[in-house]
């Protein structure tokens, strides 16, 4: 049995393993093929002496979006940011509290925003919709779901023309109904995203609770649809999983497991697949605290199988980053992480800010370097993190690292069992300096790593001053 303890460090979660019983054997080794590996679970990680595993923080950035339209306001919620081509689409709700009168200002819409370049957003004037006796506006739907109607672009190799948007909002049958009629998820469907219509009358997910941004996508490593909703577990705000092969069917939705046993209200999930490592989910939750004044902050989790999760404690984005984050439900993670033109090396992700007071929101983007949601981290002396037994295909090893003036990283290949591999210990690699989202280790007398392909092997970094993100064998 592992021991292992966990320490707070200002603003990072840190986690650092103290002692191993039991060493994994060969038979244990885990085929992770040519896919790059993050460090955002501990399946991987045998062992840590001197390195620490640490949240990263995205840099906050310019405000893209502020929600100061007259059918928009200061409850504007449940945003939805992914690229379609050379342009990157928007979905949010428009709503606003009264603070004086103590209630909604105007019924709920949903409304849309497009931008080139992820920073400067328009909101094009649709004309589908009337508000207030003009159809001037950005409203791309009226009626059932717009509480909270998230839609996706299905990227489904047989999925029809007409059907190339989805979307799942909370309704009853018949796009309303009285209050007997089934209660749930209404799917939707669009052509262009922009005309939308329902799938179905019914909704075609009735199991949860649906007060939250409930969301679907295509998931291409499945190849089915994967759905996450709201759910109270034991009084619990938590997250429910179901799948469907096409969108109206689904299973019988189930809670989501952790690997830790915190009792912790989460509000929404923003899940989704990590592009750059397909088999990794990535989640930022965002974790609710009625007991601190309705207070709300994202965290991050990650999966491998979509129903069970590692979670990290630590905020991604604190109340102070940079500001109108500390009132009611004033700190949300939207659903996307995209990149932008001419930005490779970063991922852009979004996340609101001041709510219920003022006369509106606002939408602040903030930068992750790619693959930079958590680190091995080590300070001057030399720390190492020793892999399990793993199997690989490839011939070369590329990291993901970084390191401060005078830091450096190693790597070492042993055998399963522990015991240096000829030409593959760290004197014989060449030291990383510097910083590189991609970079090949070499060793000396030009060794390369096809020859272990398929034998069990352990990996050894080594880290002086430095961080490791992500590493892959190609």
């Amino acid at each position: 049995m592992r021991l292992q303890r966990v320490a707070l460090m200002g603003p990072l979660l840190v986690i650092a393993s103290v002692a191993v019983a039991e060493k994994p054997s060969a038979q244990d080794a885990k085929d992770i093929g040519s896919r790059r590996e993050l460090f955002v679970d501990r399946q991987l990680v045998d062992s840590l002496d001197g390195v620490r595993l640490e949240v990263q923080q995205p840099e906050p950035q310019q405000v893209v979006l502020v929600t100061g339209e007259p059918w928009e306001g200061n409850t504007s919620a449940y945003y939805t940011i992914f690229q379609d081509g050379d342009r990157y689409r928007m979905y949010y709700r428009g709503s606003h509290w009264d603070t004086d009168q103590k209630k909604a200002a105007h019924r709920e819409v949903t409304c849309y925003a497009e931008s080139k370049d992820g920073v400067h957003w328009i909101k094009p004037q649709l004309g589908l919709f009337e508000f207030n006796g003009s159809k001037a506006n950005n409203i791309v739907w009226d009626g059932a779901g717009t509480h909270n109607f998230t839609p996706f672009k299905d990227t489904h190799p047989d999925c029809p023309p007409d059907a190339r948007y989805k979307a799942l909002g909370r309704g009853r049958a018949l796009g309303g109904g009285d209050r007997s009629s089934p209660h749930g998820l209404l799917a939707f469907q669009s052509a262009d995203g922009i005309h939308w219509k329902l799938m179905r009358e019914e909704p075609v997910i009735t199991k949860g609770a649906f007060d939250s941004q409930n969301l679907a996508f295509y998931d291409p490593v499945d190849g089915v649809y994967r759905e996450y909703h709201r759910w109270f577990n034991n009084g619990v705000r938590d997250i429910m999983v179901c799948t469907s092969e096409d969108f109206l069917n689904w299973t019988e939705p189930v809670g989501l497991r952790y690997t830790d046993d915190r009792q912790e209200h989460l509000y929404t999930n923003a899940i989704q697949r990590y592009f750059r490592a397909p088999h990794l989910l990535i989640g930022f939750p965002t974790r609710f605290l009625p007991r601190q004044g309705a207070r709300v902050e994202p965290v991050l989790m990650s999966s491998r199988d979509g129903r069970h999760f590692y979670r990290w404690s630590q905020p991604v984005i604190p109340e102070d980053a940079p500001k109108d984050r500390r009132g009611n439900r004033s700190n949300y993670m939207t659903w996307g992480m995209v990149q932008l033109p001419d930005q490779k090396d970063e991922l852009s992700v979004y996340a609101t800010e001041a709510y219920y007071t003022g006369a509106d929101s606002r939408v602040r983007r903030f930068t992750f370097r790619v693959d930079g949601f958590v680190a091995a981290t080590a300070d001057a002396d030399n720390g190492r993190l020793v892999t399990r037994p793993l199997t690989f295909d490839g011939s070369q090893l590329e990291v993901n690292y970084q390191t401060r003036e005078g830091g450096r990283v190693r790597v070492a290949i042993q055998d399963a069992g522990g015991q240096p591999i000829p030409g593959f210990t760290l004197q014989d690699c060449q030291p990383l300096e510097g910083d590189s989202i991609g970079r090949r280790i070499e060793w000396h007398k030009g060794k390369n790593v096809e020859n272990l392909a398929g034998r069990p092997v352990r990996i050894v970094f080594e880290l002086t001053d430095a961080k490791i993100y992500s590493f892959q064998f190609q």
